[in-house]
């Protein structure tokens, strides 16, 4: 049985975890359209963004995140930290066609005074396998459908939303599967941030586990950049807010 202690620093690394999943979106690819020819496609822009967010009104940090171009590979990285307390660091790298998205791999690292964990994902579109190496145990997971690490979800749900061909219909890649991962619309609204007020469209993630929920705030103006993420899980709210573009 966990120690207090134990079970603190488990709750707070998980609801660090929000920071990358949270101000990520999670990802995929439109499974029942026809991708559209890559000159008629429209394409996020890269990108580097500053965040604040808070957790439980207790811990206070920020967060950037930074999407980057090299011809046709992109690189997405985050990076969050509560001083003195916890960081957590999140790469992926994928290449775009058209509006699909393609990782090949991806890395999250957190760190709870101290003391962290990594998981990786190297993805084989040839072979429709992920290799997920988590804890020093390497799973190779099939990809019946195109599967997503969180910030390559991110991107594609946003270029489904740059081209009309949001479904909801998604899957990310985990430590020990592939699990569906669906996504839904909601109303249209203006919101004020630290960086400004945005028109934005809502999109919620569909949880199994009524006490969860996560909402973005995506705005169209930004390549449906999220201005605004609130979560609830284990307990733990945390809300992230846009403060910077750079």
């Amino acid at each position: 049985m966990k120690s207090n202690t134990a079970k603190t620093q488990h709750q707070e690394q998980k609801a660090l975890s929000i920071l990358t999943t949270g101000a990520s979106i999670a990802a995929l690819g439109a499974l029942s359209m026809t991708a559209p020819t890559l000159a008629s496609a429209k394409a996020v822009q890269p990108s580097s963004a500053d965040y604040s967010f808070t957790i439980e009104d207790k811990y206070k940090g920020s967060a950037n995140r930074s999407l980057t171009k090299s011809g046709n590979n992109w690189k997405y990285d985050v990076k969050a930290r509560v001083a003195g307390v916890a960081t957590a660091s999140q790469s992926s790298v994928f290449t775009l066609n058209g509006d699909n998205v393609s990782p090949t791999q991806a890395s999250t690292t957190y760190k709870l005074l101290g003391v962290g964990r990594t998981h990786n994902l190297n993805f084989n579109a040839g072979k429709k396998q992920v290799a997920s190496t988590y804890k020093g145990k390497t799973l190779k997971l099939n990809m019946a459908q195109q599967a997503f690490d969180d910030l390559s979800l991110e991107v594609q749900i946003r270029q489904d939303l740059l081209n009309g061909k949001f479904t909801g219909n998604y899957y990310m890649a985990k430590h020990d599967k592939i699990e569906k991962t669906p996504f839904r619309k909601s109303a249209n609204t203006k919101i004020t941030v630290p960086a400004g007020t945005f028109d934005t469209v809502r999109v919620d993630r569909v949880h199994d586990d009524d006490s969860r929920s996560t909402s973005f705030w995506l705005a169209p103006s930004l390549d449906y950049l999220p201005v605004k993420v609130s979560q609830i899980n284990d307990g733990k709210k945390m809300d992230l807010e846009l403060t910077k573009l750079n």
